[in-house]
């Protein structure tokens, strides 16, 4: 079992959404988060005034999958969230992190079965 958390553009979460479904994946947490990495931010100005934004909106995606689905997961969220054919700085990233145990709350049903299929 993996525990893949992604982060992406906002505006990428419906194509996300999309590509996952087509590879069997439906159950996903997400998150509204704000980060900043190469993208750096921008500069804003109100009022007269330059305000620098370095924290910028993004989603987080926590997606709990067997080790069958790991691989397709990943490569739908890489191909629907990468902007245009090369892709550009704030695209994202995914990080795929082990996971010890899933635990079903009302079933009680505990491991692989517990995520589902």
């Amino acid at each position: 079992m993996k525990m893949i958390v992604a982060i992406i553009r906002p505006e990428k979460i419906e194509e996300v959404q999309q590509a996952l479904a087509e590879s069997d994946v439906y159950l996903m947490t997400v998150s509204d988060v704000r980060g900043c990495g190469r993208q750096k931010g921008f500069t804003e100005t109100y009022r007269a005034q330059d305000n620098v934004m370095r924290l910028l909106p993004k989603l987080k995606l926590e997606i709990a999958v067997n080790d069958a689905f790991v691989e397709a997961a990943v490569e739908a969220i890489v191909r629907s969230a990468r902007t245009g054919e090369l892709g550009k700085v704030g695209d994202g990233k995914i990080f795929v992190l082990p996971m010890d145990d899933c635990i079903q709350i009302r079933t009680g049903e505990t491991g692989a079965i517990a995520i589902g299929p």
